[in-house]
């Protein structure tokens, strides 16, 4: 406990000298990544990036973790990531194995409560996304698809009836 507020000065020196050259280091190897690394995020994208958080942090307020073995985390995991979305946009059954599938929660004025049910959506989530949507009435609304991001995507009602945004949604009506 006699540390509890302060150990040294080499401690805090090394936090700022490390820290700002592990984030400019992380930064670098996202940008060299791709947009991909940092768009919307589906489970496996979540997880690399509680992770690189996490290394950030260790590398940052460790000083048994030196520098380059940080950098070497970061890489290691942004190159997972990159590997597994660049198989996932080759390989279809590698992309069902890592994300999962946009599911209907909302069809032609009816809520699918056992989609919405297996989902873990709210009637009052549907509402909110409406407003926010800026619609006031849910008979302007087609579908509403719950996609592999947490997002809900609202197709307005549709003149031509054509659908092509829906091939890969998971549709379970009634």
């Amino acid at each position: 406990m006699e540390n509890f507020w302060f150990d040294n000065w080499d401690n805090i020196f090394r936090i700022i000298c490390v820290t700002p050259l592990a984030y400019i280091s992380m930064v670098i190897l996202l940008r060299v990544s791709g947009k991909r690394t940092l768009s919307k995020m589906n489970a496996f994208d979540l997880v690399v990036t509680i992770a690189l958080g996490s290394v950030l942090a260790s590398v940052a307020l460790n000083k048994k973790i030196p520098f380059a073995e940080g950098v070497t985390a970061f890489i290691v995991f942004i190159g997972f990531q990159f590997l597994f979305t660049w198989l996932s946009v080759r390989i279809n059954k590698f992309k069902t194995l890592i994300t999962s599938t946009p599911s209907l929660i909302f069809y032609k004025g009816d809520f699918l409560h056992s989609a919405m049910k297996k989902e873990r959506i709210t009637v009052e989530e549907v509402y909110s996304t409406a407003r926010q949507n800026g619609y006031s009435n849910l008979d302007e609304i087609d579908f509403m698809i719950l996609e592999t991001t947490g997002d809900i995507a609202i197709i307005k009602k549709n003149a031509n009836k054509q659908n092509n945004t829906l091939k890969n949604v998971k549709m379970k009506l009634k």
